[in-house]
């Protein structure tokens, strides 16, 4: 499906309710039209609260059900303002700001319809990177006392990995690659000590670096340990598509993404994901 928004005021038009946005759901959901999950019919009709009614079983089906939307208290329309906002937005998107544009009363509702959001910004079954792969490390946090390099206390290890033209995987000497070998990579160790010198993975040091930028500049570093992971998925999300020249495209596909994902129970934002410094 290409059908998209192109402009702001064209996404107002078109999702100017609940139905309208609810209709567009279920031709991304069932782009060949609507089958029964139960008896396979396609026999239906739409009730007043907006759901399928099978002629067939009598099943009655929700578009939002199985979806990032399901049992939502939120109006779908808010949730379209949302995932246009978002994808608007070039740098991203925080909470504190998501709360304002869409007059949110609390900044925990903003927070977890962004953390949700992210957990939508990775695609199942996505490609592996291909090509030569340089594969370097960074640390994510601020200043804290004690030692420096990788054994920095406080501090979040990111392995970073961004390819380019070629076969391989470069890294430097560092024991966590050790393994590669084994899983089938051919590998090219490009530094044997952990001294700065050259920069013999350029690409993967500026991921690092746009990445820290990015934190400090959208979210003034405020991220915690153990919700890094999804701050990391929206930043692969955004950089991966840093040339669309379609914020409509971006919404169609973030949408694509929201109907394919199970549903998120709160508690599971709220827990965010164990890392090393828990």
């Amino acid at each position: 499906m290409a059908e998209y928004p192109r402009t702001v005021l064209e996404f107002r038009d078109w999702f100017a309710d609940d139905e309208a946005c609810r209709d567009y759901l279920a031709r991304l959901r069932w782009p060949e039209g609507f089958r029964c999950p139960i008896c396979g019919t396609t026999d239906h009709w739409v009730t007043a609260r907006g759901l399928r009614h099978c002629q067939g079983c009598g099943r009655q089906t929700s578009v939002t059900a199985g979806t990032l939307f399901a049992d939502t208290h939120l109006p779908l329309r808010l949730w379209f303002e949302a995932l246009w906002h978002v994808t608007s937005q070039k740098s991203g998107a925080s909470a504190l700001g998501l709360q304002r544009v869409l007059g949110l009363g609390s900044y925990r509702t903003a927070w977890n319809l962004l953390h949700k959001l992210r957990r939508a910004m990775v695609r199942p079954g996505r490609e592996r990177l291909q090509g030569i792969v340089e594969v370097d490390e960074t640390f994510i946090g601020g200043p804290r006392p004690g030692k420096r390099g990788r054994g920095a206390q406080g501090k979040v290890l990111v392995v970073v990995a961004a390819h380019q033209a070629g076969k391989g995987i470069r890294t430097d000497d560092w024991r966590g690659y050790g393994g590669l070998d084994r899983l089938g990579y051919r590998r090219q160790i490009v530094r044997s000590d952990a001294e700065v010198g050259e920069n013999l993975l350029p690409l993967a040091n500026r991921v690092a670096s746009l990445l820290k930028r990015w934190l400090l500049g959208t979210h003034q570093g405020a991220v915690s340990a153990t919700h890094l992971d999804y701050y990391l998925d929206e930043y692969t999300f955004r950089f991966n598509r840093r040339t669309s020249g379609s914020r409509g495209l971006l919404f169609l596909r973030l949408m694509q993404q929201a109907v394919d994902l199970s549903p998120v129970p709160a508690k599971e934002i709220l827990g965010g994901r164990r890392t090393a410094t828990d």
